[in-house]
């Protein structure tokens, strides 16, 4: 059975209400397709599915972030800056656990200080979790901008770009990646011309127009797949044929995601790599610059919080800071607190629903039965 609102999840969403943040209340029932366009398949499959009257097929809410920032979205002031806070049920299949759990949160929307409202959201975070627990808290930070901006200076073509993109998301796949990558391009395949034509063009309609040509060829499904799953496969192993880094420039990858240091070190590090290979890295770096200066500034130690180039997560709309807050004593391996910028996800909402807005957004999720644990007030 879910937990009860405890005295300290409403202390919590006081504390967040003070902060500045309108609390948000969005439905329980929200669009099926839209969540599973934006989550993944991971959460897609954790959804409680149902339908309406008309016959559409709906879930209960997995997360708050999706209907919150679509009923942002969709209101008269899609354009301007708000903070939203949340406390309240969602769900999602858990093995061997209750479906339905509490969760709360903060979503910073529409703020051009990028680097300001991200610090803000992680010093909420450690507020936030100290409410419940007296114990140790260990903060690690990551940036996924950073290996992004190393991807965009190796001068890759765009779909190593976009698998280097998923790799970085998907364990044990990176490394195999990048031994690819480093092998000596293989003979031209016989449809070079369509893929020198489709090169560099919308990955959409790239899709769309092999699509067409299976399609007139008579090509529906092929084992099974779709006409449009087989596009999607020619697309990306035909691109994805020839080498395009050298020994030394793999290397640098190799090196740039083995650091995991402090924070405060961390700028150091990364900054020495990317000069000492001349890659132009230099915005992404001045973001993780500014956003440190600005952590150590709200009174957090840099010293002792830890920085790890390898750090991401499992979905791909995050797209610059990620971050988690854990239990220092180890008791919970599980995080506490977790969130991150996930601009590709408004980004993605408002094209789904026609709009044209672009939406910066920084946010977290605190795991308040996990921190009540922790605390011991279970």
């Amino acid at each position: 059975m879910t937990r009860a609102l405890s005295d300290l999840d409403l202390r919590l969403a006081a504390l967040l209400g003070e902060a500045g943040f309108t609390r948000a209340e969005p439905p329980l029932l929200i669009a099926a397709d839209l969540v599973r366009d934006l989550v993944g398949e991971a959460m897609a499959r954790r959804l409680f599915l149902t339908t309406d009257a008309e016959g559409r097929e709906l879930c209960l809410r997995p997360d708050y972030t999706i209907p919150v920032v679509q009923a942002h979205l969709e209101g008269p002031r899609a354009a301007e800056a708000a903070a939203y806070a949340y406390l309240g049920p969602v769900f999602r299949h858990r093995p061997g656990m209750d479906g339905q759990f509490n969760q709360a949160g903060i979503e910073l929307l529409g703020r051009t200080d990028r680097e300001a409202a991200e610090a803000e959201v992680v010093a909420l975070g450690l507020k936030g979790a100290r409410l419940y627990t007296d114990g140790p808290l260990r903060l690690a930070l990551g940036d996924v901008g950073i290996f992004m901006a190393l991807v965009g200076a190796l001068g890759l073509p765009p779909a190593w770009r976009r698998r280097l993109a998923k790799d970085f998301r998907r364990s044990g796949m990176l490394a195999g990646d990048l031994k690819r990558l480093a092998e000596p391009a293989r003979g031209a395949p016989t449809h070079a011309g369509l893929l020198a034509a489709l090169e560099g063009s919308d990955p959409k309609a790239a899709r769309a127009l092999v699509t067409d040509l299976l399609s007139i060829a008579g090509i529906t499904t092929v084992g099974g797949r779709s006409a449009a799953d087989v596009a999607e496969r020619f697309l990306e192993q035909a691109a994805l044929g020839a080498g395009g880094l050298s020994t030394e420039q793999v290397g640098v990858v190799e090196k740039l995601l083995a650091i995991d240091t402090t924070a405060a070190s961390a700028e150091q590090q990364i900054r020495a790599l990317a000069k000492g290979a001349g890659l132009a890295m230099d915005e992404a770096i001045d973001r993780l610059a500014r956003r440190h200066d600005l952590l150590a500034s709200a009174g957090i130690d840099l010293g002792a919080a830890r920085f790890s180039t390898r750090f991401g997560r499992d979905v791909d709309y995050y797209t610059g800071l990620v971050f988690e807050i854990h239990d220092g004593a180890g008791a919970e391996a599980r995080p506490l607190v977790g969130g991150g910028r996930y601009d590709r996800l408004t980004d993605m909402m408002a094209a789904k629903l026609g709009l044209a807005t672009k939406v910066p957004a920084v946010g977290c999720a605190f795991w308040v039965e996990r921190l009540a644990a922790v605390g011991g007030r279970a």
